[in-house]
């Protein structure tokens, strides 16, 4: 390592911390019940997707996040996680192993439970206002308005997920903060 570069890593002996791991093409759910046979607390987050086949509708349950699932560790446990079947790796930002605050996967859930459509997009969007939704039950969530498309289509970057969430919000419910 060259002097002055210090990496940064939130792994911590004692208290469990939620992190991103990246899997595998379409093996988020079998790595999500690799990981909770192994007794590690996991969480993939799905959305009810509606799908036609030729005479056929169904309701399916398809990884909000492809590749994604998020772990909650201690140091003990990153290397059992590293060896579950279909993951390629934890994910880094800027070459840091970087911890996801738990109030940023308590927003997923709460945004899933909501059951409005949501899409993730690329994080490659200059950031913008800062907004917080301030009616309905997805009342104060915030995050950096990215890019608005008509008057009920926002997309929000939640920062420390590393995503963009696109959501389909009426205008009066976002205010500016």
């Amino acid at each position: 390592m060259k002097s002055g570069l210090v990496s940064e890593n939130h792994l911590d002996n004692n208290k469990p911390k939620w992190f991103a791991v990246y899997t595998r093409y379409k093996r988020e759910k079998l790595v999500d019940k690799a990981l909770k046979q192994k007794g590690i607390e996991c969480y993939l987050p799905l959305q009810k997707v509606y799908r036609q086949w030729e005479r056929k509708k169904r309701v399916v349950q398809l990884p909000l996040i492809n590749c994604y699932v998020f772990v909650c560790i201690t140091k003990q446990e990153y290397v059992s996680v590293l060896s579950t079947e279909h993951i390629v790796k934890f994910v880094h930002f800027s070459k840091n192993l970087i911890s996801i605050p738990e109030k940023e996967i308590n927003l997923l859930k709460r945004i899933l439970l909501e059951e409005v459509p949501v899409q993730v997009v690329e994080s490659d969007y200059e950031i913008g206002d800062t907004v917080e939704i301030t009616r309905g039950n997805l009342v104060g969530i915030s995050g950096r308005l990215i890019r608005q498309q008509g008057k009920q289509s926002f997309m929000i970057e939640l920062e420390s997920i590393g995503c963009n969430l696109r959501m389909e919000i009426d205008q009066s419910f976002i205010e500016k903060k």
